[in-house]
């Protein structure tokens, strides 16, 4: 399965947060709004930043199941959790965070969503949710995802799946030809089959409303400066190693577009919540 690194979630954190379209947000929050406790189970959470920018949308009292296959993203996500937090304490297996007026139990799982997917998606949690891991996945998988949702009822939230935008400043020749070489890479098995890529905001939406589910989208595309500078270099030289393994671009064009000083950046993405029938 792929992972990421604790230092890369670190860097792109401030980006996700801000970039989080806030009017899906507001629609999650109004859907739990007077529900006591909350259930949330965390797919691929990383170093716990989906909690840090979801648990202030709902109740005073949350139980989140964080699930990761990589182990040290585990512990990173432990060790960020209480830094975040006004105080914590640990109960039992699991670490209990006080933010506010906000009381968070959090228990962590380590599993491999590929084949533990139905053990994960434990009944009565009350919302599935994840953060940037959709577009990395199969069709199939998606499916299998959504059935099993749909099956327990749960409310579904994802953010920052990327849409296939991706622009840079100040452009470049190679730039398209670039881009459709990165999908080609995007689209191999991640560990859940054929990535669906950009395709996955759509196929997410198609299969919720199969299911019976309204479905709400909103932009949440990184929108990269000068003061990204940092995450914006990282972020090519990513693109560019990716789109270097297909090699589809030729080395002498692949070398011109790495001498670029990146200024800025544009990274698609979309938000989807989706909410079951009302029974």
């Amino acid at each position: 399965m792929t992972g990421f690194s604790a230092d890369w979630l670190a860097l792109r954190e401030p980006a996700d947060h801000r970039s989080r379209n806030a009017k899906v947000a507001q629609t999650l929050a109004n859907y739990f709004d007077g529900w006591r406790p909350v259930t949330v189970i965390d797919l691929g959470c990383g170093t716990g930043s989906n909690l840090r920018a979801t648990a202030p949308l709902l109740g005073p009292e949350q139980f989140w199941t964080l699930v990761d296959y990589d182990e040290a993203l585990l512990g990173a996500a432990a060790e960020r959790l209480q830094a975040w937090a006004d105080g914590a304490a640990t109960k039992d297996d699991a670490l209990v965070l006080f933010k506010g007026a906000k009381r968070i139990t959090v228990s962590f799982r380590r599993a491999d969503l590929s084949a533990e997917l139905d053990n994960v998606l434990a009944p009565g949690a009350n919302l599935v949710t994840a953060s940037a891991l959709f577009d990395l996945c199969s069709a199939e998988f998606l499916a299998t995802l959504v059935r099993e949702i749909a099956a327990r009822k749960a409310a579904f939230y994802t953010v920052l799946t990327y849409d296939g935008d991706q622009r840079w400043e100040p452009e470049h020749e190679a730039d398209a030809g670039m881009l459709q070489a990165f999908h080609d890479h995007q689209a191999r098995d991640k560990g859940f089959g054929a990535s669906a890529g950009p395709a996955a905001p759509d196929v997410l939406s198609d299969l919720f409303s199969a299911a019976g589910y309204s479905v709400f989208e909103g932009d949440s595309a990184w929108r990269l400066g000068a003061e990204d500078a940092a995450l914006v270099a990282e972020l090519a030289a990513g693109f560019a190693s990716a789109v270097a393994e297909t090699g589809v671009i030729g080395a002498q064009e692949l070398a011109s577009w790495r001498m670029v000083l990146r200024t800025g950046a544009i990274v698609g993405h979309t938000d989807t919540l989706a909410l079951p029938p009302k029974t």
